[in-house]
């Protein structure tokens, strides 16, 4: 009876220990339930992180893809950039300031030498000669829009070609500026001056000025050997009001070369009668414009008429006119 007490006392002190160390059923579903929980988040968070690189990965591609076009939009520009520094047709484009008054020019090149945004376009040869001018379309010198000098030049002088040093010769523009034509090497050739300034050249100028412009205009220079810079021959072909033209003339004293070739009237023996020339001469003007060209330069101002003490305004049956800009085409200078 003893012993089943003492038996009964352990069974009873082994349960209260097993119970102890044992978690009620609350707390065991307690701890299923937060493991479960922490596992749940723990997914969550990963299949969040899953998602989010799923939806990232369109705008990464997007990214990729516009920095792809924009370096291949670079690499175009840039070829576009190295393409236009290239040679065209042989020829290299440099950018020369249209005052620039160094006579020295680069061989093989062209430049533009049309002022402002006009592009007239002069090209040298393998010697750095000017042998070529061309522009698609001429047009006039706007005294009341561009920034002229008093002279009604661009520019205070012209670049200093070898030869110009000449007192034969002028500084003379293949484009004149009267025409938009600036200063620069690519635009000046040593010319004769009576040429300049009364000759074939004055008149194609005067011309040109006096139809408002031209068009398909292309100048072809001649020298005599590939050491001078100083012109033998020019051609001037253009359109004006619709007509071709084409001028063609030695770079000289068109009196002296006339007379050389045979080509003016001689006093004619009594009774015999005088022979025609086989060219016609221009109607020459009946003044001396040295009196009133005080910078000789072929053109005459308002003021240099003037000083000169002429009155305005000189109307186009004036004999001063052809030397002047009637910008307006109404045949009247100075109203």
């Amino acid at each position: 009876m003893i012993v089943k007490k003492h038996m009964l006392s352990f069974l009873i002190a082994t349960s209260l220990l097993l119970g102890a160390c044992s978690p009620s059923a609350n707390e065991s579903e307690a701890a299923e339930s937060y493991l479960g929980t922490e596992t749940a988040v723990e997914s969550a968070q990963t299949s969040g992180s899953s998602e989010v690189k799923e939806e990232d990965s369109p705008e990464g591609s997007s990214s990729n893809q516009t920095e792809g076009t924009k370096e291949q939009s670079d690499k175009e520009s840039q070829t576009e950039e190295v393409a236009s520094e290239e040679p065209i047709e042989g020829y290299k484009t440099i950018v020369v300031e249209g005052g620039d008054l160094s006579g020295h020019r680069e061989p093989n090149v062209r430049v533009n030498i049309g002022f402002g945004n006009r592009e007239y376009w002069g090209f040298t040869n393998e010697h750095g000669q000017l042998v070529r001018v061309i522009a698609d379309s001429i047009i006039l010198q706007d005294d009341t829009t561009e920034p002229l000098k008093s002279n009604g030049r661009y520019y205070h002088d012209e670049a200093k070609v070898p030869g110009v040093e000449n007192s034969n010769f002028d500084e003379g523009h293949v484009i004149a500026d009267s025409l938009g034509g600036v200063s620069n090497a690519y635009n000046i050739t040593p010319q004769d001056s009576i040429l300049n300034r009364h000759g074939d050249q004055a008149y194609m100028e005067r011309n040109i000025r006096q139809a408002g412009g031209a068009t398909n205009f292309e100048a072809i220079i001649t020298y005599p050997d590939t050491e001078t810079q100083i012109p033998s021959k020019y051609r001037y072909t253009y359109t004006i009001l619709g007509n071709d033209v084409v001028d063609e003339f030695q770079n000289g004293n068109p009196d002296e070369y006339n007379k050389e070739q045979g080509l003016t009237t001689s006093e004619s023996t009594e009774g015999e009668p005088s022979p025609e020339s086989s060219i016609v001469e221009p109607e020459k003007p009946s003044g001396d414009i040295s009196s009133v060209d005080t910078d000789n330069n072929g053109m005459v101002t308002i003021k240099e008429a003037k000083d000169a003490g002429f009155s305005m305004p000189i109307t186009k049956d004036h004999w001063l006119y052809i030397y002047m800009r009637d910008n307006d085409g109404d045949g009247m200078v100075g109203e």
